[in-house]
């Protein structure tokens, strides 16, 4: 017999997006655990005009590849290959990417991140679908349809390509937000990670292996990163979560509290429209770290 799907999680849907997101967190159990799950080796920090390379090591040490067997890991890896990095490059999306889209979106809709993102989203928004095929139809129409982000180009990129996968304009990275992207690419010898960047603000934790969240310096196929990163371990519907909740009920700037367990951070996401009300990017920034 088919086993129900999982009944929606009670939480306080009226609580801030501050709470919300910490709420998130608590309940991802498809996080990872540093230094079982997967090994980082942080090595040096910098300032983000330092251009030395403070880490002659990758950033991941080993990551267990049994978690990329999980159904919202797999669903997510089969969409990395789907773009090609280049702005201005317009992208063409096969009958096989959009089944692996909609595949994507299934398996993290089964999940209590999305299921509470979906809840919440409900609750402080009229405009929201109410129904699963109605959120799930939004949530692909967010992340996945193409825009322009080229001036008088073709539609060449799209909310999940920027803030995932990574894009190149002009000799700059743009976007490449996501842990499991700058894991594979570093295995593959295309991403040299090249040091952490030290927070700014209050706080004297120090950067270190078990940190949930960093701010790294990377050359992505010979392209130089100054300053980006993200979320480290976090599963694919926690951040799918977290930035769709800040894109729709947030504004550009959305700062909050998380308590990982090891540290507490002082945090941002910055979120922007492209298009026609799409994902343009949305990414976390550390403004303070403290050991608990």
């Amino acid at each position: 017999t088919t086993p129900a799907p999982p009944s929606k999680p009670r939480f306080n849907l009226h609580a801030d997006i501050a709470t919300a997101i910490q709420h998130l967190w608590d309940m991802d159990m498809n996080r990872l655990a540093p230094g079982a799950d997967y090994v980082l080796n942080v090595q040096s920090g910098k300032k983000p005009y330092q251009k030395h390379d403070a880490a002659p090591d990758p950033l991941f040490t080993r990551v267990d590849r049994s978690v990329f067997r999980r159904s919202t890991y797999r669903t997510f890896v089969a969409l990395l290959d789907n773009y090609c990095a280049a702005v201005g490059t317009a992208e063409v999306v096969t009958a096989a990417e959009r089944r692996e889209n909609w595949d994507f979106i299934d398996a993290i809709m089964q999940t209590a991140p999305m299921q509470f993102c979906h809840a919440y989203c409900c609750a402080k928004d009229k405009g929201v679908p109410r129904d699963d095929v109605g959120f799930k139809r939004m949530l692909y129409d967010l992340w996945f349809k193409l825009y322009n982000r080229k001036r008088g180009g073709r539609p060449d990129s799209s909310g999940f390509e920027h803030v995932f996968v990574g894009e190149i304009k002009d000799g700059k990275i743009l976007g490449f937000h996501n842990w499991i992207r700058f894991y594979l690419e570093e295995k593959r010898g295309a991403v040299d990670y090249r040091g952490y960047i030290k927070p700014k603000g209050r706080g004297g934790a120090e950067t270190n292996d078990d940190d949930y969240v960093l701010t790294l310096q990377f050359r992505w196929n010979g392209v130089e990163k100054f300053m980006g990163g993200g979320f480290i371990g976090v599963s694919p519907e926690f951040e799918m979560a977290i930035y769709t909740i800040c894109f729709l009920l947030g504004e550009e700037d959305n700062e909050f509290d998380l308590d990982t367990g090891y540290d507490v951070f002082r945090m941002n996401i910055k979120c922007y429209k492209m298009g026609k009300g799409q994902i343009g990017t949305a990414f976390p920034e550390i403004l303070e770290h403290h050991e608990e």
